[in-house]
């Protein structure tokens, strides 16, 4: 194996596939790695036929093999499934029934896509691995620290769920498609001769293919044969008040509207769900702005410590316009308080929250 042989993670799109390709006509030497992460024949109830395609079916790894051979380069496809499951579905049914949203992309790029993908690529002999994530990484020459930075195209920026890559994870990744936009992107694909430069993107999560993470829930106790513990419980107001019933908190999120099952004079929006009671909480919608949020296991990118207190841009959602806030942080700096300037809407535990500086990320970490 070369020296400086790059591992590039290949699902079958035309974001992967284009980044092996501006690598190979770099003249870098590469080698395509597909990571199969979920058997789509598993929970077929799972499965609306709404024409939207989602990642990690069959086609997909053909369409990898394809680029792959277009390209002239060795492909391997390694089955991740196992660990999948352990490290990002199990997590993510915990959460849902510990009355938080979970952010399964995140722990998807944490634990798997780069953790576990860069085990593998060195096991393999290369030394940096390349993802089609719109992202930047540049090395603060001043510091010696690799820099997490915001894509050239900002509405494909995805640094939001990048936030916990450590230094060592940077310091090997290449991310070739950040200073491109998604038009351009389909542009090279189409001058490379790449036989996905038309395809669609993938919809959704893999393992939640029609949108349902309740109805998802439900199916994956079944396959494993777990009885599910009670999850029924009372649809209550702000004020005390119960207004109806529901079977499951699992099936609520912070700031929902649709779906609640109950009757008012005016729209209602889950406030809160408190598992421990059973109890889906309502209100109006200015009951869900918040002023502040605690924020956990915060992973700093340009310091091991952060300044005392900080000025950031903080986004709680990835299509969330970032707010102005000043971050507070504990002793240990592994816990915030983030203070906002202005009250923000469905401050959501188990979302991750992700601070920025312009383009640069700072860090980020999880909505207590």
């Amino acid at each position: 194996m070369p020296e400086d042989l790059i591992a590039v993670a290949m699902s079958g799109g035309v974001d992967s596939s284009t980044a092996a390709g501006l690598l190979r006509h770099r003249g870098e030497s590469i080698v395509g790695i597909t990571m199969q992460f979920w058997n789509q024949k598993r929970l077929p109830e799972m499965e609306e036929g709404d024409g939207h395609r989602r990642c990690c079916y069959l086609d997909d790894v053909y369409d990898a093999r394809y680029v792959a051979e277009k390209l002239g380069i060795p492909y391997h496809v390694v089955n991740f499934e196992k660990f999948f499951e352990r490290h990002v579905v199990r997590p993510f049914v915990e959460e849902y029934l510990a009355g938080r949203t979970p952010i399964p992309c995140t722990l998807c790029n944490n634990f798997v896509k780069f953790d576990s993908f860069l085990d593998l690529a060195s096991a393999m002999g290369a030394a940096r691995i390349a993802t089609g994530h719109y992202a930047r990484v540049h090395r603060d020459e001043s510091s010696g620290r690799h820099l997490l930075l915001k894509a050239a195209d900002s509405s494909k920026d995805q640094t939001y769920f990048l936030f916990g890559l450590k230094q060592d994870q940077l310091a090997r990744t290449l991310f070739p498609l950040g200073g491109y936009t998604k038009l351009e992107v389909r542009a090279l694909a189409e001058e490379m001769g790449l036989p996905v430069a038309a395809k669609s993107e993938s919809q959704e999560i893999c393992f939640v293919p029609n949108g349902d993470y309740a109805a998802f829930i439900d199916a994956w106790f079944r396959e494993q044969g777990i009885a599910p513990a009670q999850a029924g419980g009372e649809i209550v107001a702000t004020d005390g008040r119960v207004l109806g019933e529901h079977n499951g908190v699992h099936r609520f999120t912070v700031g929902q509207r649709k779906g609640l099952g109950v009757a008012s004079g005016e729209p209602l929006y889950v406030i809160a769900t408190e598992p421990s009671t059973r109890r889906v909480i309502v209100g109006r919608s200015e009951e869900l702005l918040r002023s502040r949020c605690r924020v956990k296991d915060v992973n700093w990118i340009p310091w091991d410590h952060p300044p005392a207190n900080l000025r950031a841009e903080v986004k709680i959602r990835n299509k969330h316009e970032a707010a102005g806030a000043v971050i507070e942080p504990d002793s240990d700096a592994a816990n915030v308080e983030v203070v906002f300037d202005q009250p923000q809407r469905a401050v959501t535990p188990g979302q991750a929250a992700v601070f920025y500086d312009g383009d640069l990320v700072l860090g980020g970490g999880w909505i207590g």
